[in-house]
């Protein structure tokens, strides 16, 4: 474990952190995708290198960086990418990858020539966490890489996710580290589909994702998708830091509780911060500060990993909070730095439309979560 001082007066350093310059080599080319308009238009991808290069600037001048517990990087090997994944997926992007060109393989999911490495220092990345607080080495980490994973179900890439990093992570856990129970919770903005898809009937896996209500993909994660292994929690566009808290104190807590996990995964996109082009969400840094409480709360080993957060100026923030809780580290700033919350008038609307929300889920006649009928 990484510790710093002098003498006799050592501290302690209890985060794990992951990062490679590697990740920024991953392109997913134009965010236009008609090829005429791409020509005429320089448009970059949102999913692009400075959600990592901005997030680093910021974590080395708040001096966050210096109180981790660097970990070396690693690529996953073939073998973990299949505890997850079928050949012929793995095979089809390798392939896409080594043809040197943009290639879409998968819906909403594009590779550049030099993206085969990245996926695979991003699900290694994570691996590295997973193994350095269930070794005792740190009490939590964070993997800051890219591509993101949790659109990617067993045999299709989707959304910006090349291969599931947390679903990767999971069945490692389980199958190599040896685990029983592992809880995954998911607060990105868009539902987590394809880690939902790989653990739908798998009782061992708790998953809980918490996302705006019908955004993307459309259809999934509605309040009828529950079963043992799945906790859905859509919330109303505009919900900010008072729902997302509600959501996991009345929530996601009681379902961990029954559950009872050997270790927590969170699949940590920032898009639901107010400031992002992609959700309509009024998550404050504070408001990933205090859901990041709450998961150390929890007293489980804790791996977070980055999937989206596509505001260069808002996600570079969110992640040094959530960074500095982790690490039990002073807040470098009160109040969120960019001054982005939900409109005054609008905070007596978020809460009579979460407590709703709570109201539907309580009230849902699929009540079949793991552990709550023994």
């Amino acid at each position: 474990m990484g510790a710093f001082g002098c003498g006799d007066s050592v501290l302690r350093v209890a985060t794990a952190f992951v990062y490679d310059e590697r990740c920024l080599a991953h392109d997913n080319g134009s965010m236009v995708v008609d090829e005429r308009a791409a020509g005429w238009l320089d448009v970059a991808h949102v999913e692009q290198p400075a959600r990592l290069t901005r997030t680093m600037q910021v974590l080395e001048r708040a001096g966050v960086l210096e109180r981790l517990t660097r970990l070396e990087s690693r690529e996953a090997t073939r073998e973990e990418l299949e505890l997850v994944h079928t050949p012929r997926l793995i095979d089809a992007i390798e392939a896409a990858c080594a043809k040197g060109e943009y290639a879409w393989v998968g819906p909403e999911a594009r590779i550049g020539p030099a993206s085969w490495e990245s996926a695979l220092l991003a699900a290694g990345g994570l691996l590295g966490v997973t193994d350095a607080v269930l070794d005792g080495r740190t009490e939590n980490g964070f993997a800051l890489v890219r591509p993101p994973g949790h659109h990617s179900s067993e045999d299709e890439a989707m959304g910006f996710c090349l291969f599931n990093n947390v679903a990767i992570a999971a069945r490692y856990a389980q199958r190599i580290r040896g685990l029983k129970r592992v809880a995954i919770v998911d607060w990105d903005v868009h539902h987590g589909n394809g880690t939902e898809t790989v653990f739908w009937d798998d009782p061992s896996v708790l998953f809980i994702s918490l996302h705006q209500d019908d955004l993307y993909p459309m259809g999934r994660g509605g309040l009828d998708a529950l079963n043992e292994s799945t906790l859905n929690i859509p919330l109303p566009a505009g919900t900010a830091d008072a729902g997302y808290l509600a959501a996991w104190d009345e929530l996601v807590k009681p379902a961990l509780g029954d559950f009872g996990p050997e270790i927590l995964l969170v699949s940590a996109g920032q898009d639901p911060a107010a400031g992002d082009p992609l959700g309509r969400m009024s998550v404050t840094t504070e408001g990933f500060r205090q859901l990041t409480k709450r998961a150390k709360q929890t007293g489980l080993p804790l791996a977070v990993t980055l999937e989206g957060g596509y505001s260069l100026d808002h996600l570079p923030f969110c992640n040094l909070a959530i960074v500095e809780e982790l690490a039990g580290l002073e807040p470098s700033f009160a109040e969120d730095p960019l001054e982005l919350d939900v409109p005054r008038g609008l905070r007596d609307f978020e809460r009579v439309a979460i407590d709703a929300c709570l109201r539907g889920w309580v009230g849902s006649e699929s009540k079949t979560m793991k552990g709550t009928d023994g």
